[in-house]
């Protein structure tokens, strides 16, 4: 896969996709399925900056078949409204892009349901939007669910005693955990397609180190790693080639169930898809295990 690039995807054209988050990785995903042809529904919490991705998508795709759809990762009930509207709409899919995520606000919140921010929105958001679109994702064509982990995974740990960091909130550990369960989610995912006979391919993807908003939202531009990503931008790659893996993992040919693929130069920081490497606690089966099982407890949720 040397120096595959958003040139070497292959036409999407009779293909569907579904990809979380409006801005940064998200829209340059988005855009870049919508260039090789494919049929492109974004979805987000914020209907202002969905309609000017679409706008933003149109201008460079005039005929794209591109449109925005109300998501929001942090209440189960627009989970599951946006799945039974989707499954109203359609009869299948071919891919879930789960993309979208918080990073690090200073103070713990909670989602609509009473979940930590981080955990239910980047983890069991997308555990639940997932099986809300498994019916639609079993009748497509060669479909795919690629889940974006990060390398903050590697210092990753599933603290079950604490898992909505109610005894102890740091932000970053908690950021973590977040994107270790989304890695271990993405490989239990696999071993369950291929119990199961679902057909669903599912991939994980991370994105180096990227010039997005992410930084700058949660935490805030004035906090010491908002500041960093604003004086430090050269250090950060493009979007637009931060997501790379994912769209490597989405559409390539080569891109295999139960994987994990990020960039390959300055241990995985930035450049060209690659297979990443797996953090050991990734692979612990009884972990992953007990994790989907409290996954589903929690969220009422059924793969």
């Amino acid at each position: 896969m040397a120096q595959w690039t958003a040139s070497d995807i292959p036409s999407q054209l009779g293909r569907s996709a579904i990809i979380t988050g409006t801005g940064g990785l998200g829209f340059e995903g988005a855009l870049a399925l919508a260039k090789a042809g494919g049929e492109v529904i974004i979805a987000g919490r914020n209907a202002e900056k969905g309609a000017a991705a679409i706008a933003r998508i149109h201008s460079e795709v005039p005929f794209a078949a591109v449109r925005f759809e109300l998501l929001d990762l942090a209440s189960l009930a627009s989970i599951k409204n946006f799945g039974e509207r989707l499954r109203s709409q359609r009869g299948s899919l071919d891919l879930l892009i789960n993309n979208a995520g918080v990073m690090v606000p200073p103070k713990r919140q909670e989602t609509e349901d009473g979940f930590e921010l981080q955990l239910g929105t980047n983890y069991l958001g997308h555990f639940v939007l997932t099986a809300e679109l498994m019916p639609l994702l079993v009748k497509g064509k060669s479909p795919r669910v690629v889940t974006l982990s990060s390398i903050a995974a590697r210092n990753g740990a599933i603290s079950f005693d604490d898992l909505n960091a109610q005894k102890s909130y740091t932000p970053m550990q908690v950021y973590n955990q977040s994107k270790l369960a989304c890695l271990m989610f993405a490989f239990e995912l696999q071993r369950h397609s291929e119990a199961n006979g679902w057909g669903v391919t599912s991939i994980a993807a991370h994105p180096g180190i990227s010039r997005t908003d992410l930084l700058h939202n949660a935490p805030g531009r004035r906090s010491v790693i908002g500041i960093t990503r604003s004086l430090l931008w050269f250090m950060f790659q493009p979007a637009s080639q931060g997501t790379l893996p994912t769209l490597f993992a989405a559409t390539s040919p080569f891109a295999k169930g139960g994987a994990y693929y990020g960039p390959d130069k300055l241990g995985e920081i930035r450049g060209a898809p690659t297979e990443a490497q797996i953090p050991p606690q990734a692979l612990d089966v009884e972990v992953s295990v007990r994790l989907w099982e409290v996954s589903k407890k929690l969220t009422g949720a059924s793969l």
